[in-house]
């Protein structure tokens, strides 16, 4: 791995994501040795997901880069340092890094993250397929215009998809929610105009009625050509799967559940970084 440079994407990379950690306390309990902050250790476990490396090759970079200068570090964490911090955070803490949820346009879907590292084919070979549910369902809302993730719900289990949409919209500003027909309901169209006063952006299945106020008045607003921005949440899957990986390395349930929202902060970081440049250049077009 290279040399941190002055110009390098993990100097950037580094620094917003420690700005965006400035939402979490410092330590957990004033009992802590206070040798390693929660803050260094986030950002250790989201740059983890930047790099796509283990616990152990993280270390074995930060002895070898300056990163461990540019984070703080008084001295090089053991692996395990890592390893017991991402069994105990917990996903609202790290639900604190994502930004605020209001935006123009929204919208819900939801993807798979492999949580074994075996082929296909052996796991067919073993009958492994059909005795165990081998990804972590995970639903996003994700803005449209800036294309960065508000929020997510994150199972093991198949879930509902109604109970992922109103969880999702919880406590959101917006105008336009985007959503497939696997989330067509007089519900939850009837929860996006009264509780968020948006309008639902959701087609109709073919056996679903228009009947009703609330069916009526979907139909009436429903924009086909803003509905089509809808295909943005899928390049923001595509981006996060290609760029942090769509495996998951951890053994457990919980610390499987940290690791996708860490995919989901770094995914935000680097689109920060995107944004701030594409600001940038715009501002510095304009005085010419």
């Amino acid at each position: 791995m290279p040399e941190i440079k002055e110009d390098s994407i993990y100097l950037n990379f580094i620094e917003q994501a420690f700005e965006l950690a400035d939402a979490i306390p410092r330590y957990f309990s004033k009992y802590s040795n206070k040798i390693f902050c929660n803050k260094q250790k986030i950002v250790l476990l989201v740059l983890k997901q930047k790099l796509r490396t283990t616990y152990r090759d993280l270390i074995e970079f930060l002895k070898i880069s300056k990163i461990s200068i540019l984070i703080g570090l008084k001295r090089i964490p053991h692996h395990t340092t890592l390893v017991k911090f991402a069994k105990k955070i917990k996903l609202n803490l790290l639900n604190l890094l994502l930004p605020e949820k209001k935006a123009n346009k929204v919208a819900i879907d939801y993807s798979g993250f492999e949580i074994e590292s075996k082929s296909y084919y052996y796991r067919k070979r073993f009958f492994m397929l059909s005795k165990r549910r081998n990804f972590m369902r995970t639903a996003l809302l994700v803005d449209l215009d800036k294309q960065l993730i508000l929020g997510s719900v994150i199972n093991y289990k198949q879930g509902n998809d109604n109970t992922e949409f109103i969880k999702l919209l919880k406590n959101l500003k917006v105008n336009y929610v985007l959503a497939d027909k696997g989330y067509d309901s007089r519900a939850n169209r009837k929860f996006v105009f009264d509780k968020i006063q948006a309008i639902p952006q959701i087609p109709f299945r073919s056996i679903s009625g228009r009947d009703g106020f609330v069916n009526r008045t979907a139909s009436y607003f429903f924009d086909q050509e803003i509905y089509n921005q809808r295909s943005k949440v899928e390049t923001v899957f595509s981006s996060i799967k290609r760029k942090y990986g769509s495996n998951l390395r951890s053994k457990k349930y919980s610390t499987q559940r940290v690791e996708v929202i860490c995919k989901i902060i770094a995914y935000n970081v680097d689109r920060l970084i995107t944004l701030y440049k594409l600001l940038t250049r715009g501002f510095q077009q304009s005085l010419k």
